[in-house]
């Protein structure tokens, strides 16, 4: 028994440093995959954001929601189509990504975290046009994200809350537009000067041509990598975006896996840390 707590001891020993090099330091989290549609991994991700912002951390979660549309529009037999990656989004198939990812699925996330102890505040892009884009072409009402207004974002974490964001946002003729969550994300940090950005996925991270995972990696890592096809698919627009963040001031990114429990607290807190971390 006291070993047990020895290694209890060891643990936050461990964290100390990190604790004491990330005060007041902004994260951003994308939100989403498999720990946000299983319950028990959304329940302790609240917890362990709840946590970061009690240390006197700064978490900023950008959510998705991209299975919750579907059944949505499914069910409202509205067809969905995808080029490179991305869902081309008419006006119909607009009010859906609005209700669900700005209504359900936003206040679902933000009474997550009120269970887990903390405050939280749910917005959307559209919240003071925080968000800025410019129509895709060929994709409807799709946006690339062309600048981000960080001062709602500010002021909700100055007052203690967690913002919690849906990747809406709207162009400068006041529509609303779909937008990618990790562009959303990365563009968010950038703009924030945030500390790191971590990118939750469905996979460890990024991996070599024999699938070993790598730990970490720079800049020109990662476009050889994908000059040699060893990143591919959707992993592609994951490391670009932890690129961009980089190139916008963000200090470090990281891809980690979301159905790892506590994944969030073993890569901010841990020697080791998981997942791929990307710096410059």
């Amino acid at each position: 028994m006291v070993q047990q707590w020895i290694d209890k001891a060891a643990v936050l020993i461990e964290a100390l440093p990190y604790i004491q090099r990330f005060r007041n330091k902004t994260l951003v989290i994308k939100y989403g995959g498999h720990a946000m549609v299983d319950e028990a991994l959304s329940a302790s991700f609240a917890v362990d954001v709840v946590l970061l912002k009690a240390i006197g951390l700064e978490p900023v979660l950008v959510h998705g929601g991209g299975p919750q549309i579907q059944k949505t529009l499914d069910r409202q037999g509205i067809e969905s189509r995808f080029e490179n990656g991305l869902r081309v989004t008419d006006d119909a198939a607009m009010e859906v990504v609005e209700m669900v990812l700005g209504g359900a699925v936003n206040r679902g996330i933000v009474e997550l975290i009120q269970r887990g102890g903390g405050e939280a505040v749910g917005l959307t892009g559209n919240d003071g046009r925080f968000l800025q884009v410019k129509p895709r072409p060929g994709l409807g009402r799709v946006g690339e994200v062309v600048g981000v207004d960080p001062a709602p974002i500010r002021a909700i974490t100055q007052a203690g809350f967690i913002p919690v964001i849906a990747p809406i946002g709207v162009d400068v003729d006041g529509v609303t537009h779909n937008v990618n969550a990790d562009e959303a994300a990365g563009a968010i940090a950038a703009a924030l000067l945030a500390e790191k950005l971590i990118l939750l996925t469905d996979v460890e991270g990024v991996k070599d041509r024999e699938g070993t995972l790598l730990a970490q990696l720079r800049g020109d890592d990662v476009r050889e990598l994908i000059a040699e096809g060893t990143i591919a698919g959707g992993m592609i627009p994951k490391v670009q975006c932890c690129l961009d963040a980089l190139k916008g001031g963000v200090g470090r990114t990281h891809i980690v896996d979301g159905r790892t429990q506590h994944a969030i607290l073993l890569e901010v807190f841990t020697d080791s840390g998981v997942g791929t971390l990307i710096a410059r």
